[in-house]
């Protein structure tokens, strides 16, 4: 196999070739609610995507890869299990059932809860939703007074449109109610952001000069 054909070098944590490691960014961050991603197969390899991220700087987080899911993917155990997403009229449709009201007693015990997060662009979220029944049978947690997103790498459509990564840490913000020990892995992700703009604007100066 020629050297230009040879896959590149990869990192053995965040799955990306050495060169484009962010290991760098990893915050370890402790919190009681146990959390699941569910990942759109489009997003594995997408560069700009902060789920891995946030998988590898939370303590109690799985990540399943996958867009139509027929069955649970959690366990069948004690704790109570929750999805985040909002709960808006927009996303009624014929064939969606309306999701159960979320126990108040729940919110009691952060421990026992389990909070399951689409990981993909609201169209792939929504089309994920549609998709598994066992998600839209799930209680919903939505955001409330939410700040302005710092993922300014991606587009969005609406100003409460947040990356996955700052999606999931204000949730468990205002499930745990302790901001400040969300905030490092939060100003890790202002740092991986910030590479990543630099990295394309890198990579367009380089395109220009090569069509000068």
């Amino acid at each position: 196999m020629s050297a230009a054909l040879a896959p590149r070098p990869q990192c053995t944590a965040c799955l990306r070739p050495l060169s484009a490691c962010i290991c760098r960014w990893v915050a370890p961050t402790a919190h009681a609610v146990e959390v699941l991603v569910l990942q759109h197969p489009l997003e594995v390899h997408e560069a700009k995507g902060s789920a891995r991220l946030l998988h590898l700087s939370l303590a109690h987080c799985r990540l399943v890869v996958g867009e139509a899911f027929a069955a649970p993917v959690w366990p069948m155990d004690d704790k109570h299990t929750l999805l985040l997403y909002p709960d808006s009229l927009q996303d009624t449709a014929p064939d969606l059932h309306a999701p159960p009201p979320l126990p108040p007693e729940w919110l009691q015990a952060p421990s026992r809860l389990r909070l399951v997060v689409l990981d993909g662009t609201w169209r792939k979220s929504r089309k994920m939703l549609y998709q598994s029944p066992p998600l839209q049978q799930l209680p919903r947690l939505a955001l409330r007074n939410l700040p302005p997103s710092h993922y300014r790498i991606r587009k969005a459509h609406g100003p409460d449109q947040l990356s996955t990564l700052e999606a999931t840490c204000y949730a468990l913000c205002q499930l745990e109610g302790d901001a400040a020990r969300f905030q490092p892995l939060l100003d890790a992700f202002d740092g991986f952001v910030e590479h990543m703009e630099k990295a394309g604007g890198h990579r367009t100066a380089q395109a220009d000069k090569s069509c000068a």
